[in-house]
């Protein structure tokens, strides 16, 4: 009987433990599927705002800087996803740098004036913009892809769901 009041009391005592141990510490899984919100939330405001104007463009470019700050917030311990986490902060920073860079260069088109000078800027704009969103585009569509292909190998190695 008293062998009995000992396990009584230690059984529920071991397991509050290891419940408390357990939900504590963040595994692979849950810091997957955080880091993957994240990233999902950066690239459905790129595919909704694809070709928008200046005002749009310029909101983009500090909606993307948000997402830079969310995944530097995100606190992952794993190794491995923190290295994946910092190429999406620069992957996103990049492009919200350059969208930027786009946006000013369109409202200086939107400024010009019709005259010979006005339609050189113009030209230098559009020329400015391409160049900027070009480069971006393959930049970060590059990087984006590796990253992932890394992020969906490694996270397919747990119960990510």
């Amino acid at each position: 009987m008293f062998v009995w009041r000992k396990y009584v009391v230690i059984a529920p005592v071991s397991l509050s433990i290891a419940l408390l141990l357990t939900g504590c510490a963040e595994d692979q899984a849950s810091q997957c599927f955080r880091l993957i919100q994240v990233v999902n939330a950066g690239n459905a405001l790129i595919d909704q705002n694809k070709g928008q104007q200046v005002i749009t463009s310029w909101q983009l470019s500090k909606d993307l800087e948000a997402i830079t700050k969310s995944l530097d917030e995100l606190k992952l311990s794993d190794p491995q996803l923190q290295q994946v986490q910092g190429g999406f902060m620069r992957v996103f920073e990049n492009l919200s740098q350059a969208i930027a860079k786009a946006s000013q260069a369109l409202g200086a088109a939107k400024n010009a004036e019709a005259s010979a000078s006005g339609r050189e800027k113009l030209q230098q704009a559009r020329k400015e913009i391409d160049t900027v969103l070009t480069n971006a585009a393959k930049t970060a569509g590059k990087d984006s892809d590796v990253l992932v292909k890394q992020l969906n190998k490694y996270c397919s190695q747990t119960d990510v769901r």
